[in-house]
């Protein structure tokens, strides 16, 4: 319990710094550094609460941060090329809408930290076992599909010579949302890492990849997407076609062209 009531105090606190610069500034554009720094912050915290005298709390923290840092570079790159986020432009006058992004931005860290955060306080264990290598073999595979995928978008997004607003190649050819994919694996991944240490009350650290799996998928990541590439492209042919072929989140061959 301790544990869990310290990372959310850390999640909320690195929220609310952020937020008083993010509000001061009228500024997006540290939005989501304060979103990945928080995991950064939330694994350290963790591995020096144990001491870090083991492989496998070194190997977790390791795949928390990595996950991070890629998704840091990414997106902070990609908000100082856009100039803004375009997720604030109803929220940025309205102080009380801000800080409730914010501090949703916060508790949504936490919960899905909730299996590092319950495995380091329930029972560590120092060796690597076969269900530890099976997690971060499942973390690595979803870590390339969303790397993969993020920069894919990102060169179609920079090509001024492209021929439609979407992304149709590569992963996207296979899936309508292949990053979003991509991060699901790898946070099922953590799961599996630590399920095989868990028991009792700390089998709650489920709720955490739960969490993410309804958010993107029911919540404000696809449906949203979705419904902004409609009324974007909805009226082309060809974006119906695309849709038509292409799975909306797991990978799968495309299928054939729908009949004009």
């Amino acid at each position: 319990m301790t544990y869990l009531l310290a990372t959310l105090a850390l999640s909320l606190a690195i929220q609310a710094f952020f937020f008083a610069f993010a509000a001061g500034f009228r500024s997006d554009k540290v939005t989501d550094l304060s979103y990945s720094l928080s995991f950064i912050a939330l694994a350290a915290f963790l591995l020096l609460q144990t001491g870090a005298d083991g492989w496998a709390q070194i190997v977790l923290t390791a795949m928390v941060v990595a996950w991070a840092v890629r998704l840091a570079a990414y997106l902070v790159r990609r908000i100082l090329l856009m100039g803004h986020d375009p997720r604030f432009d109803r929220m940025r006058g309205d102080l009380r809408k801000f800080l409730a992004f914010w501090a949703l931005q916060g508790l949504f860290v936490w919960v899905l930290m909730l299996p590092v955060t319950v495995w380091f306080a329930w029972h560590v264990p120092e060796r690597l076992g076969p269900v530890h290598w099976l997690g971060l073999a499942i973390w690595v595979v979803g870590l390339a599909l969303e790397s993969i995928a993020d920069a894919q978008k990102f060169a179609h997004k920079r090509n001024p010579d492209r021929a439609q607003g979407w992304v149709a190649h590569g992963l996207w050819r296979w899936s309508r949302h292949p990053n979003y994919f991509g991060e699901l694996v790898l946070w099922w991944g953590v799961f599996i890492f630590v399920a095989a240490d868990l028991s009792g009350w700390s089998w709650l650290g489920a709720i955490g990849p739960i969490t993410l799996v309804l958010l993107l998928r029911f919540g404000t990541g696809i449906p949203q997407l979705e419904k902004s590439a409609e009324r974007k492209w909805g009226q082309d042919p060809a974006y119906r076609q695309y849709v038509a072929a292409t799975n909306l989140l797991i990978p799968g061959p495309p299928g054939p062209p729908s009949p004009r």
